[in-house]
């Protein structure tokens, strides 16, 4: 499995970008090949990170490509600056 986070400071409104994520963002990475699961989360003050999982580094890859797509997009204002990105392999794990 491979992981992407991005994480987003200078959010103007963190329960709208909330709200728009979930609506329109999320579904175009569950049609991505190999997707696990994707998470966003509100660390407050207008910062706010994603966790993207796939099963292999080109759905990762990709996730990021579509997250800069879709900000440029649809929340330019809401979230006006340029995430920073990690990527890499999952090399630990556990669930419920």
């Amino acid at each position: 499995m491979y992981a992407a986070v991005r994480r987003y400071e200078g959010i103007t409104n963190d329960a709208e970008a909330g709200r728009l994520v979930a609506e329109s963002f999320v579904p175009l990475l569950q049609d991505v090949p190999g997707f696990v699961a994707y998470y966003w989360i509100d660390a407050g003050d207008g910062v706010m990170a994603s966790l993207s999982v796939f099963e292999t580094r080109e759905g990762a890859d990709k996730s990021v490509q579509i997250a800069r797509a879709w900000v440029a997009e649809h929340a330019p204002t809401l979230i006006p600056n340029p995430p920073r990105v990690i990527e890499g392999p999952v090399v630990a794990s556990a669930r419920a």
